[in-house]
């Protein structure tokens, strides 16, 4: 009967586990193909919602141009088919690159040398 009871206890500890890391983030440091599902719900929908959120997470809207090349060669790196349809800086020099790969649209965050952040 004890051997019952700890089966269950232990059981229902390990599907209450499972749970939490369903609902947590994703926290990979750097962006893969499997991941990019996940950065694509949350992607804003609208112009007008992306310049609202930059606006208010401290990013300014810049042009492509005016992206690193490190960045830019990370972004091609991770995702070869990618287009960039607006680029963002915070004055911490870190940069939002609003993202369209196929069908899929989603923000990816990177520092000045191109490293992944998880924003």
């Amino acid at each position: 009967m004890k051997k019952l009871i700890l089966s269950a206890a232990i059981i229902l500890g390990g599907l209450s586990t499972m749970s939490a890391q369903e609902t947590m983030p994703e926290q990979s440091a750097t962006p893969t193909e499997e991941t990019m599902p996940a950065e694509a719900a949350t992607a804003t929908e609208t112009d007008a919602t992306t310049a609202t959120a930059s606006t208010q997470t401290g990013y300014s809207e810049i042009s492509n141009e005016e992206v690193p090349s490190a960045v830019s060669d990370a972004l091609v790196k991770a995702y070869p088919n990618a287009t960039v349809s607006k680029a963002y800086v915070n004055e911490n020099n870190e940069y939002q690159l609003d993202i369209k790969v196929d069908d899929k649209e989603g923000s990816l965050f990177a520092d000045e040398t191109g490293k992944w952040i998880q924003n």
